[in-house]
């Protein structure tokens, strides 16, 4: 159950560095980077926007799901 948990975490983790890193910043950030004239034209959808973000908050909720059962199962191995 430790390592299928800890596997999550680890997925999760790098998922959330990818979501977050797509996300447009201020000034174009890593997304404009990596698509160019594709983000550009996709950038502007709120649609795209909107889903971007459902996505980043669902991983960050498995993220920290992830870490609190690991935390209760370390706790509950130790005694």
């Amino acid at each position: 159950m430790i390592i299928a948990t800890a596997i999550v975490l680890i997925l999760s983790s790098l998922l959330m560095v990818v979501l977050v890193l797509m996300h447009k910043g201020k000034g174009g950030g890593l997304s404009d980077m990596f698509g160019g004239g594709i983000s550009t034209s996709l950038g502007g959808s709120s649609v795209v926007e909107r889903n971007l973000d459902r996505l980043t908050v669902a991983v960050g909720l498995v993220w920290s799901a992830s870490i609190i059962v690991l935390g209760l199962l370390f706790k509950g191995d130790a005694s």
